[in-house]
């Protein structure tokens, strides 16, 4: 008997997800598990209906696919999660290769190569399309410096700023002043940056950033 492969849809557009679960009804060999519309959601449905496969969109409400991706397979690493996205930059899919995703396809792909992507990662092997892969190979034929967004993929872009602010020696309300906002929020924002690197205190978090290339004006 067939192997039936169980998917779990994570895209905060419902249309889109009705399309891909008209998609998988129609393949005898999968079954869809449940449908998430934000990160958190996906986080908890995964832990719930453990499923062989993920279709993960990066672009979510609240927490993002990429961080998603981070907490379901720190969880378990059975689950293989294909990176559903719009965009082909470099960055997004370093981060999700980073995160753990098995697959990385772009939602433009014809359906016959996600179905293909699908069934690679659920059983067991990584699949990044041949337009990722070929940019995978231009990507290590010629080296480059990781972005900062590349080293800390947990981090969102203002929690990268700030974390470059601190590198730099700034305090608080020199960071809350340079990018008016109160002292408050940047405090949540610097709780949330500590909690993520998993760094006990500034100095830790200076040293992360400095070592990732951050901080380097104004010291």
């Amino acid at each position: 008997m067939e192997r039936t492969i169980r998917v779990l849809i994570a895209d905060d557009h419902a249309v889109y997800r009705w399309g891909l679960r008209t998609l998988l009804d129609s393949e005898p060999d999968m079954e869809v598990v449940g449908e998430a519309a934000t990160g958190k959601e996906v986080v908890e449905r995964a832990a719930e209906t453990r499923p062989d496969a993920i279709l993960m969109d990066i672009q979510m409400p609240g927490m993002n696919g990429i961080e998603a991706t981070r907490r379901i397979i720190e969880a378990d690493q059975q689950i293989g999660v294909v990176i559903l996205t719009m965009y082909e930059d470099d960055d997004s899919v370093f981060s999700a290769m980073r995160a753990g995703a098995r697959g990385y396809v772009l939602k433009g792909a014809p359906p016959p190569q996600i179905l293909k992507v699908l069934r690679a990662v659920a059983s067991g092997e990584a699949h990044f399309g041949p337009e990722i892969a070929r940019r995978l190979m231009n990507f290590f034929a010629a080296p480059k410096a990781a972005s900062p967004a590349e080293v800390f993929p947990e981090l969102s872009s203002r929690e990268i700023e700030i974390l470059d602010l601190i590198a730099r020696g700034h305090s608080n309300a020199k960071i809350a002043a340079r990018l008016f906002v109160s002292p408050k929020t940047v405090a949540n924002h610097v709780s949330h940056i500590f909690t993520k690197l998993q760094v006990a205190d500034r100095a830790h978090a200076m040293i992360r950033a400095r070592e990732a290339g951050l901080g380097k004006e104004d010291t």
